[in-house]
C-alpha cells in the first residue's frame, strides 16, 4: 500500500464523521470522495483510527458489514433506522452522497 499522508487520514475521518445517522457509505464512496486510489486505504485508516467515529456507518460495496463486526454493526444501524434485510443494508435507500 502506498504511504498514507496525515492529510488523507484526516480527510477520511472528516468524511466518516459527516455521515448522518440513518445513512451509510461504502469504503469505495469514501475513497472516491477523499481522492484515494483504493477503498482498502479507507479500510486501513478505519482499522487504526476510527474509535471516535461512527464506524458502523461504513460498509463494503455489497452493503454487508465485516463478519467480525456484523451483529454489533447491524444492531447500531437498525437503531438509526437504516433498512437492513438478511444482514445486508439497502444501499439504494440508505447511501449517503458526499
Amino acid at each position: 500500500m502506498p504511504a498514507t499522508t496525515e492529510e488523507q487520514v484526516e480527510r477520511v475521518r472528516e468524511l466518516v464523521a459527516s455521515i448522518p445517522p440513518g445513512r451509510v457509505a461504502t469504503y469505495g464512496d469514501i475513497a472516491t470522495a477523499a481522492g484515494l486510489s483504493s477503498p482498502r486505504t479507507v479500510g486501513w485508516i478505519m482499522r487504526i483510527d476510527s474509535a471516535d467515529l461512527p464506524w458502523h456507518r461504513v460498509l463494503g460495496a455489497g452493503g454487508r458489514p465485516a463478519a467480525h463486526l456484523a451483529d454489533r454493526q447491524i444492531a447500531k444501524l437498525e437503531l438509526e433506522g437504516v433498512p437492513v434485510r438478511d444482514g445486508r443494508v439497502d444501499l439504494a435507500a440508505a447511501r449517503h452522497r458526499f
